[in-house]
């Protein structure tokens, strides 16, 4: 029985949604709100959409089932424990949906969060692919403490079974996460994109554990900080979010009681910017980094050079629920503000002579190496925590490429500091020269 799966990939969450067409008939899986991209695989092959499947309440941005799904008259599908208040089809474990030939039967999966379920593709009998959402990963699996630590050690262990189970599935049967490689979901690096269940046996770090006990401690000893926004996420995925609006005009003044966005690349920013503004810049993460420095939901204007993707940007922030972009900017006025961007060996002579070195790199990165003598302080947590520092001297601002330490200098310039960043490299290129470490 023949079937194909196309795979949409959202490289700044990570993630990746999937389109299954079978006979004319199409399911998706864990769609974004930008849904107009999987409704051209639709086009493209005809097909119509019969079921919009969600394994999980998502953690890391706004889902754009329930609202795809009641265009185009399908079912949108939730893990019965999720319990919305929209209208949906509850997926109860091993209850199978029927599909044309094609049968979708629900496993409850439990762990990245405890509702969630994963979704068996079973043709002619024989189980040939399962769409895993946030359980098994590629290398990896979804992590289980973004529900609070008071929960995560019993996730952990709902986890550890559910990855199992989805190892008992056959060798050739295909595997489909939504989570992946850049995704702050999952507990390791993940790798692929897609596997297959023998594939993973043979090679995952995930399902080489020698008991639950040691599974428990792997997932939950090597965390990294998750970006802010994470916990407003869930409660509008469960009551179903409005279809969005992607059009936003173009202004020549910053109106009052907005929070300004740069997102132009850093060398401009740095050259001169509107006082007070945020330095993000635009690219794959950018909607991330902006929903992890800002107040969520904050109005905002966004700044953009006039040959930047003004519709990414866009789609990035509405992806993560920031409704209320008042307006682009293009044209800067005479009043900016500005910061010296540095090169390697001025920064290495700064580090010599003793300076205020501040790596904004996540933590680790810090503990896998950094210039002695410097401080640490994690990009998202300069909006936090006042810094041990010297505001009457310059700050040498590092991370891995500039990209973070402009959103660092933006930071510390709002806060009475003088940066100087490191630009077009970063700490490990500092570390590099044994004289310096």
């Amino acid at each position: 029985m023949s079937y194909f799966v196309e795979t949409v990939r959202t490289e700044g969450l990570g993630d990746s949604t999937h389109v299954l067409v079978h006979d004319g008939l199409a399911l998706i899986v864990d769609p974004q709100r930008d849904y107009d991209r999987f409704e051209r695989v639709l086009d493209q092959h005809s097909a119509e959409l019969r079921f919009v499947l969600e394994t999980h309440v998502h953690n890391d941005y706004v889902s754009g089932g329930s609202d795809l799904a009641k265009k185009h008259g399908a079912e949108v599908v939730m893990p019965a424990g999720a319990a919305p208040t929209f209208r949906h089809t509850p997926a109860f474990h091993r209850e199978d949906l029927q599909m044309g030939e094609l049968v979708v039967r629900p496993l409850h999966t439990p762990g990245h969060t405890p509702e969630h379920v994963s979704y068996v593709i079973v043709s002619e009998g024989v189980e040939v692919a399962v769409f895993s959402g946030g359980s098994l990963l590629v290398a990896s699996a979804g992590r289980s403490d973004l529900l609070g630590m008071d929960r995560a050690d019993s996730l952990a262990r709902l986890q550890y079974r559910s990855v199992n189970r989805l190892a008992e599935l056959p060798d050739n049967a295909h595997l489909y996460p939504t989570h992946g490689a850049g995704s702050f979901c999952t507990t390791t690096g993940a790798t692929n994109v897609t596997s297959t269940i023998g594939e993973e046996k043979a090679t995952s770090p995930i399902l080489a554990y020698e008991d639950e006990d040691a599974f428990v401690a792997g997932q939950l000893g090597s965390l990294v900080p998750y970006p802010s926004y994470y916990p407003n996420m869930a409660p509008i995925n469960l009551v179903g979010p409005p279809t969005p609006t992607f059009e936003v005009p173009h202004i020549t003044s910053v109106p009052d009681g907005v929070t300004v966005v740069d997102a132009r690349p850093k060398e401009d920013y740095a050259a001169g910017h509107i006082r007070g503004s945020m330095g993000v810049p635009l690219r794959d993460s950018f909607g991330t980094w902006v929903g992890w420095v800002t107040e969520f939901n904050t109005p905002l204007v966004l700044v953009l050079n006039d040959d930047q993707d003004a519709d990414d940007a866009v789609r990035q922030l509405v992806r993560i629920g920031y409704e209320d972009i008042r307006g682009i900017i293009t044209e800067l006025p005479e009043d900016l503000v500005s910061y010296p961007h540095v090169d390697l060996e001025t920064y290495k002579d700064a580090v010599q002579r003793g300076e205020q070195i501040l790596d904004v790199r996540a933590p680790d990165e810090w503990q896998s190496g950094h210039i002695d003598g410097s401080s640490h302080r994690y990009v998202p947590d300069l909006a936090d925590a006042a810094l041990d520092l010297d505001p009457s001297r310059p700050v040498w601002v590092a991370c891995g490429t500039g990209l973070r330490a402009t959103t660092a200098a933006s930071l510390l310039l709002n806060q009475g500091f003088q940066p100087k960043v490191l630009a077009g490299a970063g700490v490990s290129d500092v570390l590099a020269h044994a004289e310096v470490t």
